[in-house]
């Protein structure tokens, strides 16, 4: 019989991928603009279908948050094919896609957020309030500024998957139930 870990180590390898790869982008903000529509495409992909697995996982619940999250998850893995199939045309697209997407994926995270809480702790659910409700008001803030987005896409696309980062890992070391 195998025993099972209290880590979630898919949750913690993508987080760890996140925070690297969000250091790397505000380290780097100036002239990896194509790099950071690629990469925002990769991870749009790969949080939609985390979404996806997360509607499939709670669909025994009824209610506006699991739907939300097929939705949300759909519509994040079409915005990442558009980026690396169009990095060039994302680049401008971006500006607009990035805090929609940011809106989106905060408002799907806080839509179920109370099913997190039963499963990952009281610490997982005030980490990722505090981090989806920040998130909110930047995607807010982007959506009425576009060039803001423009002029500091590096550092807030990094700063965002650091953050992303760190929800993944405390998700992770919360005991993450979902993915078992």
């Amino acid at each position: 019989m195998r025993r099972q870990s209290d880590i979630g180590w898919t949750e913690l390898i993508i987080g760890i991928i996140l925070i690297i790869f969000g250091l790397f982008i505000v380290r780097q903000p100036v002239g990896i603009i194509t790099w950071i529509v690629i990469v925002c495409g990769v991870l749009a992909i790969l949080t939609g279908i985390a979404d996806i697995i997360l509607y499939v996982r709670m669909e025994r619940f009824t209610g506006f948050g699991p739907i939300l999250s097929l939705i949300t998850g759909i519509l994040s893995v079409m915005a990442g094919f558009m980026l690396i199939v169009h990095p060039g045309a994302g680049t401008w697209a971006i500006a607009m896609i990035l805090p929609i997407w940011i809106i989106a994926h905060c408002v799907s995270r806080l839509s179920h957020l109370q099913y997190m809480k039963m499963h990952f702790g009281t610490t997982y659910y005030y980490i990722s309030m505090i981090l989806n409700i920040l998130g909110l008001i930047v995607g807010f803030l982007l959506v009425f500024r576009p060039m803001i987005t423009i002029f500091s896409m590096g550092v807030l696309v990094g700063a965002y998957l650091i953050l992303e980062g760190i929800e993944c890992i405390v998700a992770a070391v919360n005991g993450n139930q979902y993915y078992r």
